[in-house]
């Protein structure tokens, strides 16, 4: 496939990734075309600039030109943005040998060819989502979708036989992660369960050949901006890439090393907006829990039905660590449930747990509040008010204390709880807000937040005599 790239279209792509653990994006393309290959989604995760939306183009023309009557439809979060693969797309198409193949006048919004294969564009709507019926749907910057249009998406696709090949339904995505609480980010870590293929690359796997004129350390022992990433590799590599060497360098210069992480090597995504920037599963997830001799067992609880109730057991040493070694996540579940399973749940008892205190107001229904199912129970409860600025700043405090070591970990089986943590954001469309967005990982991290408000700053009351001034 890649001799005839080059022969017919002039096109080399990078057939063999730098970094350890990359994927070169002409293992993409192989994947998207044999129909063989499983799982039939794939999810391109790559740097800004490094092919992706070219190479979408690239798969597209593929399945046009081999698959007679293939329907494929572009999606993108804008039509503008989908309009750059198929601009890409039509410059393919443009020239011999592949100009002769289509069939009337290409437009912005859609090719076809005489074999029958076509492609539009589609707005990033819900009507036009809805109304689509293809075998391929490849979306372009999916990070930047409409969770509801995604949702939509996943209904479309159907499989056809294609001439002589049989073409599975699939949807491909292509997109940086730009924000730990993306799109991207939840398909990635929905891949994990082997529903998609991921491809992964950063620049360093994108680069041009290193020429003499650049030095991974010059005459004055001055090393090139890249060697911490390139680490000279490459000088090594002679296929051309997307991405000059200065072009690299002067990007480089220009961003934030968040940024540069994020959007260019593909390593992490930017936690601007997130409400805990600090937390780091490589520091704050551990493995084991180490019970030692003076520690005592608490929890905090997030009220909820529709949405989830959540439930955090913690470990407390002497020295004032919190381990949260075990989390109970459930929806539409009475109070009366929850309280009975903690109090017969294979976890240690708490002391105490750590609650919100919108829970002492009485239910319509049952003439009682939430507190008082869970004492009944013979649970001891906590619920000093709080404003929500005070235990984010409680827990971050913890995560990275001005001096000393953090004293907040999590168990690595508390999944939903650090997945919550690095998903809890402000909006970012709203950089004046404080509030953090309430769109699902608030409510582990809110069950975080009433038991350390309870534990860091426990209420007191003391009795006095109001003697009226004379």
């Amino acid at each position: 496939m890649h001799a005839w790239l080059v022969e017919h279209l002039s096109i080399t792509v990078p057939r063999t990734p730098i970094i350890k653990g990359s994927s070169a994006p002409f293992d993409y393309l192989c994947h998207t075309f044999f129909e063989h290959n499983a799982p039939r989604d794939a999810l391109v995760w790559a740097n800004r600039g490094g092919g992706k939306t070219f190479l979408g183009a690239v798969a597209t023309a593929l399945d046009m030109v081999f698959k007679p009557g293939i329907e494929i439809r572009l999606l993108a979060g804008s039509l503008e943005q989908a309009g750059r693969m198929h601009e890409h797309l039509r410059n393919l198409f443009a020239k011999e040998p592949l100009s002769s193949l289509v069939e009337g006048k290409m437009t912005e919004k859609r090719l076809r060819l005489t074999t029958g294969s076509r492609v539009e564009l589609i707005a990033a709507s819900q009507a036009s989502v809805r109304g689509t019926r293809v075998q391929k749907l490849r979306c372009d910057e999916v990070d930047l979708f409409d969770p509801k249009i995604w949702e939509a998406a996943q209904l479309v696709t159907r499989s056809a036989q294609c001439g002589p090949i049989f073409v599975p339904g699939s949807i491909e995505c292509l997109s940086t992660m730009h924000q730990p609480f993306g799109m991207m980010s939840k398909l990635v870590k929905e891949a994990e369960t082997g529903c998609r293929k991921v491809f992964k690359w950063g620049v360093v796997d994108v680069l041009e050949h290193c020429a003499d004129e650049f030095a991974c350390t010059d005459d004055t022992g001055t090393d090139c901006n890249l060697l911490p990433e390139c680490a000279g590799s490459a000088k090594e590599r002679a296929e051309p890439g997307h991405i000059a060497i200065a072009d690299a360098i002067t990007m480089k210069r220009r961003v934030s090393l968040p940024v540069w992480n994020a959007e260019m090597l593909s390593l992490e995504p930017r936690r601007t907006d997130c409400v805990y920037p600090d937390f780091g599963p490589k520091i704050h997830v551990v493995n084991e829990l180490q019970t030692e001799p003076g520690s005592f067992v608490i929890a905090g609880m997030d009220f909820g039905f529709r949405a989830p109730t959540v439930v955090l057991w913690a470990e407390v040493s002497a020295l004032g660590i919190v381990t949260v070694f075990a989390e109970r996540i459930e929806r539409e579940i009475v109070i009366a449930k929850h309280a009975k399973a903690i109090a017969d749940s294979e976890h240690p008892l708490p002391t105490w747990i750590g609650v919100d205190p919108a829970g002492r107001q009485r239910s319509g229904q049952t003439g009682q509040s939430d507190i008082q199912v869970l004492t009944h129970e013979g649970l001891a409860i906590k619920a000093r008010p709080s404003r929500i600025a005070e235990g984010i700043a409680l827990i971050s405090a913890r995560l990275k204390p001005a001096s000393g070591e953090p004293s907040l970990f999590i168990h690595r089986r508390c999944t939903h709880l650090i997945e919550a943590m690095q998903q809890y954001h402000y909006p970012p469309d709203n950089p004046n807000s404080m509030e953090p967005v309430k769109d699902g990982p608030d409510h582990a991290v809110d069950a975080l937040r009433y038991m350390l408000i309870n534990l860091d700053c426990p209420h007191t009351a003391k009795n006095s005599r109001y003697t009226p001034g004379r």
